[in-house]
């Protein structure tokens, strides 16, 4: 196998494999010309990932799987949000949602539910959708309100 390497903003230079990439032929919302990914590990043991953009190296996003933080989080999409992906077995899929921590505030952490990443485990294509469900805000408090003043 071909090594590839990427020259990014906030790890340097990586190396990957043709294989290691994700593509998202939309691009994240408010990124478009971002289509090509690595899933980089945050820390030993943390739950968080990177979803570094190697077309746009001064690009990348903090995520988490939800369920992480959410145990009943639970994507309810019809079959065609997905198609464009070829995922047809939702089990074989991965989902990440953006992470926002605030400069100088990590309480005030928050999960985008609204926009999770589904990536298809076994083709590596992603796709970011757009969830209209109540349940799950585009600005989901980790710790919540409440629990802070505690």
């Amino acid at each position: 196998m071909t090594t590839n390497q990427s020259l990014t903003t906030r790890f340097g230079t990586i190396e990957f494999e043709a294989l290691d990439i994700v593509t998202m032929s939309d691009g994240v919302l408010g990124f478009a010309q971002c289509t090509e990914f690595l899933i980089l590990q945050h820390k030993e043991g943390s739950p968080f990932r990177w979803f570094q953009c190697i077309n746009a190296p001064e690009v990348a996003f903090l995520v988490v799987e939800p369920t992480h933080f959410i145990r009943d989080y639970v994507l309810q999409v019809h079959p065609s949000q997905l198609e464009t992906i070829g995922l047809t077995d939702p089990t074989a899929s991965l989902v990440y949602t953006i992470v926002t921590i605030p400069r100088g505030n990590p309480e005030g952490m928050t999960l985008n539910l609204a926009g999770p990443i589904v990536i298809n485990a076994a083709n590596r294509q992603a796709k970011q959708l757009v969830l209209d469900d109540p349940r799950w805000p585009l600005k989901y408090p980790v710790i919540p309100p409440d629990a802070k003043a505690a």
